[in-house]
């Protein structure tokens, strides 16, 4: 018998026997908090190697971005060769792979990095190259080998394929294959994968993908504010998709164009800021080995990662907007959370605060908070002591506070 036939007829008992099996499962304990990390496909499309993907791990150790939290490092299509080998396994291009993903893997590892890897839910990927379907066990196998820790898997090339089966599918091969995998679902949200993911991967994209503007539209790609103001659309009658999300299982509305050519750096510190409200994956997208000091300190901004990271894992919800002003907040543990005020004009604008304005959102607004303004770095005093905060922001700037909670003054 061909070893090719053996593999196919090991991989459909394998799955006849995974699917019969209450063992089928996501990995848990993973993605308990948003993942953090760096992604190629926003600067480098499908132009990748193993000197570029060294290069950006070695950066992000000298730039501080790992040890912030940006530990996965994934490729995005374009990894593979176009054709799979005589046994149906998929093949690193050697052109750009010249030593085999475990090597890089292992590189990555050693360093204290994730490695994750993109894969697709059709016959071909996005881009033309081999797509998992008809092969997900054999090919999970060949992830666990190499030593993948992530796997972004895409919508492309599906035909009339149901999204629930295709992801589960692939969901119960990385089980089977038992090695650890953060499962990030990328269907763009066409199957509202909200409404039954949770239990198939550790993160789902909910709108079409993001491109480098603030609320530009190009075909079905977007700006962040585009992307943003979806995430409270998509769920009509309700507040937004806030209430889908938690530890081990987040919307996802793309990677980030911070510091990407096409935003100012306003805007890349705003759309930080609201991707940490949204409790959103942040993951990377711009080309880490040549930031400016302003964009690595955005990156790195250790409390605006906090509200990102916090363990009580709420995703953020907007509460008030009009054509000047939008406000944004997100509950923290320790009865704390995080305010974010967007200027959403497109003209530079004193923008206030009032804190009785939460009166309606809070339960508890008869207490006191302490007010610490993210990117200023400081405390501005508490709540008692100030009714409302004020500043002169740029077009589509924002503040961002952290509010901790205090016992109320007599």
């Amino acid at each position: 018998m061909k070893s090719s036939s053996f593999k196919s007829l090991l991989t459909t008992a394998l799955a006849l026997f995974v699917a019969s099996s209450s063992f089928a499962q996501k990995f848990e304990g993973l993605a308990l908090t948003p993942p953090m990390g760096w992604n190629s496909w926003n600067t480098f499309a499908t132009n990748i190697n193993e000197e570029l993907i060294i290069g950006v791990a070695d950066a992000m150790i000298e730039n501080g971005m790992r040890d912030a939290g940006y530990v996965h490092i994934n490729l995005d299509d374009g990894w593979m060769m176009m054709e799979r080998d005589e046994n149906g396994d998929l093949v690193p291009d050697p052109e750009k792979f010249p030593n085999g993903l475990k090597h890089l893997a292992d590189y990555l590892h050693e360093r204290g990095f994730k490695f994750g890897v993109y894969g697709d839910a059709g016959s071909k990927t996005c881009a033309g190259y081999p797509g998992n379907m008809g092969h997900e066990y054999q090919d999970a196998r060949k992830y666990a080998e190499w030593g993948v820790d992530y796997l972004k898997y895409d919508w492309c090339y599906t035909g009339e394929r149901n999204a629930k089966e295709a992801y589960t599918t692939m969901r119960d091969a990385l089980y089977a294959a038992g090695r650890p995998v953060v499962f990030s679902m990328c269907e763009w949200g066409t199957a509202e994968p909200w409404l039954w993911a949770q239990d198939v991967g550790h993160l789902w994209r909910t709108t079409g993908d993001i491109i480098s503007c603030y609320d530009c539209t190009q075909e079905w790609s977007m700006g962040w504010k585009k992307i943003l103001d979806l995430q409270m659309s998509l769920n009509p009658g309700l507040k937004g998709l806030e209430e889908y999300a938690g530890p081990g299982h987040w919307n996802d509305p793309d990677m980030m164009e911070v510091g990407n050519h096409g935003i100012s750096l306003e805007e890349s510190r705003s759309h930080f800021s609201l991707w940490c409200i949204l409790a959103a994956p942040l993951i990377a997208g711009n080309d880490v080995r040549d930031m400016t000091p302003e964009v690595t300190a955005i990156l790195t901004n250790a409390e605006a990662i906090a509200i990102n990271q916090d363990p009580l894992g709420k995703q953020g919800t907007r509460i008030y907007q009009d054509d000047e002003k939008e406000i944004w907040i997100k509950y923290l543990e320790n009865n704390d959370f995080a305010v974010c005020v967007l200027n959403a004009s497109d003209e530079p604008r004193e923008t206030s605060l009032q804190w009785e304005q939460f009166q309606n959102h809070f339960s508890t607004w008869n207490t006191n908070y302490e007010i610490r303004d993210i990117w200023d770095a400081q405390n501005i005093g508490t709540t008692d002591e100030h009714a409302e905060v004020s500043k002169m922001l740029a077009p589509h700037a924002v503040m961002l506070y952290r509010l901790s909670f205090l016992e109320k003054t007599k």
